[in-house]
């Protein structure tokens, strides 16, 4: 049996964006649960399993689109993580947003820097902690 939209998308939440992605979902549940649920339906259950693309190679265009937007502070940190936790070095991350410098400008890259920035930061924290 195959498994439904929101198990599929569930699944791939998880592996990339992991507690990150289902606190912003379960954030959600006590105003707008059927929009968590379209997010994991269609974003992740849809969108994220197609073939064509891996899971690095749709994180940086994620990236890249939310770069564009502007604004996007909570979604690029969730998405950065995720670019971090699907395999993509810091460097690689860096790079796509520094690929939309001529397409959007200057204020919108240096934001999704300094937001790259601070989620490297917390990330090199996490790694200093104690392992339980």
């Amino acid at each position: 049996m195959e498994a439904s939209r929101f198990e599929k998308g569930s699944q791939a939440l998880a592996a990339i964006d992991g507690k990150g992605g289902q606190a912003v979902i379960d954030s959600l549940q006590d105003i707008a649960p059927d929009l968590g649920r379209w997010i994991v339906e269609f974003a992740f259950g849809d969108i994220y399993t197609r073939k064509g693309l891996d899971l690095q190679q749709r994180e940086l265009v994620t990236i890249g689109s939310l770069v564009t937007q502007g604004d996007t502070v909570p979604q690029l940190t969730v998405h950065i993580q995720g670019a971090l936790n699907v395999g993509l070095s810091k460097a690689a991350v860096v790079e796509a947003i520094l690929q939309c410098a001529p397409y959007v400008g200057f204020p919108r890259v240096i934001n999704a820097i300094n937001v790259a920035r601070t989620v490297f930061e917390r990330g090199s924290e996490d790694s200093d902690k104690p392992k339980d």
